[in-house]
């Protein structure tokens, strides 16, 4: 019998397996909608062939005593578990599915960490949910997954569109605040008795952008984003703060080369309070200095997490103790912690095309982890010239009826980025 080979932790995979915790798992949800239906017999074939086509995908955590030095994962030929299942059609399926894509993540123990649920939904149409568990991949690794599993399912090529070309920027010089204060927290609502995290989808349109501008819709969701929180922490009577928004930045290959993991390096877009006093007048100019400090962040190489993270993380000390030395730097630093995380996946590169019976994706969300103390992310994704947003909070820090507000405030602002330069 062969053995298994073994992949020790990347940084990102370390830091996320010693912060666990059951009441808020990390889990990335991606919910894709198509027109029609699936065969169930020919989606499972097509989804496990998709796996076999990115081996990388095929892991499970490898086991080890308390003194190991790594924690590695264990590459596997065949999936442990079956991997795709057809949960009964009916008027709740939708909705039971997402609390199951936030409630549990898959486990690290079986290979690979990701399921796939096709509901079918009343009107004739099919809805795809897929969980990952965060501490293995992210989600533009799983969507180049599906888009695999599309191709082999309809037959159709499925390769990503190009991207963009935009002219490299001159260097230039950002205003940004200082990154040594400490950030403004997202200001409770009517949170709920029970953990967990709650979630909200909509689809709105892609906001206008003048042919031009310095600036792109990136740099608009995430003006719209600090505004919306600004706003949000105004009525509940918050003093302002400077903002501090995470913005994960995706370098990799869109097409069948794309490395299968935690591919994302974490960058922090900081806002002043008098930024964001929201003049109408000011709205051009504030998105042009947003633009260069998120040009600034993207050019910069850097680790994943920073450099103090490939240091918290190095193997000369068991594993065990460094989980603990992780976790208690972690409450620490909980007051720095950035104020909320916007995820902006862009464009779906694939048409997530799965034939002529069950047709092509018109609507794609994302949902990142929302634990505390952050307590609430952004994130958006656009297909078929329109913008699926989802908001996800943690129930300790806010409702469902927070979140519906929310929603509301960030298309406010989203409509007032559409302002001429």
């Amino acid at each position: 019998m062969t053995t298994p080979a073994r992949i020790p932790f990347p940084v990102v995979d370390e830091v996320s397996r010693h912060c666990l915790q059951e009441e808020e798992p990390e889990t990335v949800h991606i919910e894709v909608h198509l027109p029609g239906r699936l065969d169930p017999a020919r989606m499972r074939k097509a989804f496990t062939e998709a796996l076999h086509r990115h081996p990388r995908i095929l892991m499970r955590e490898a086991a080890g005593g308390w003194y190991r030095r790594r924690y590695e994962w264990e590459l596997t030929e065949n999936p442990d578990v079956e991997v795709v299942s057809f949960p009964a059609p009916g008027r709740s399926a939708l909705r039971d599915a997402r609390t199951r894509a936030l409630a549990a993540a898959p486990p690290l123990s079986l290979s690979p960490p990701i399921r796939l649920e096709v509901v079918e939904d009343t009107h004739n149409t099919t809805v795809l949910f897929l969980t990952i568990n965060h501490t293995a991949l992210d989600g533009p690794a799983c969507l180049r997954i599906l888009a695999t599993a599309a191709e082999v399912y309809g037959g159709k090529d499925n390769s990503p569109t190009a991207a963009p070309i935009r002219p490299p920027d001159p260097p230039q010089s950002t205003d940004a605040p200082s990154n040594w204060t400490r950030p403004a927290r997202v200001a409770p609502g009517s949170p709920e008795i029970s953990p967990g995290n709650g979630l909200l989808v909509t689809e709105l349109p892609l906001p206008h952008r003048p042919k031009g501008s310095p600036y792109t819709v990136n740099d608009q969701l995430m003006v719209t984003t600090a505004l919306t929180i600004a706003h949000w922490n105004r009525e509940h009577g918050q003093s302002p703060r400077p903002l501090r928004i995470t913005m994960p930045v995706d370098d990799r290959p869109r097409d069948m080369t794309m490395p299968i993991g935690n591919g994302t390096r974490l960058v922090e877009v900081l806002f002043s309070p008098t930024e964001l006093t929201h003049k109408p007048e000011d709205m051009p100019d504030l998105l042009r200095r947003t633009a260069q400090r998120t040009r600034a962040l993207k050019s910069l190489i850097r680790p994943q997490l920073g450099h103090g993270a490939g240091l918290l993380t190095a193997p000369v000390t068991p594993v065990t103790w460094r989980a603990a030395l992780t976790r208690g730097l972690r409450r620490a630093a909980a007051p720095w912690t950035s104020t909320t995380l916007l995820s902006n996946i862009g464009r779906i590169p694939y048409p997530l095309d799965f034939g002529e019976e069950a047709g092509r994706a018109h609507a794609v969300w994302f949902s990142a982890p929302a634990r505390m103390p952050r307590g609430l992310t952004v994130t958006t994704a656009s297909t078929a010239g329109r913008l699926h947003l989802a908001l996800r909070w943690s129930r300790t820090l806010l409702g469902h009826g927070d979140g519906h507000h929310l929603r509301d405030l960030f298309e406010h602002y989203l409509h007032t980025t559409e302002a001429a330069p």
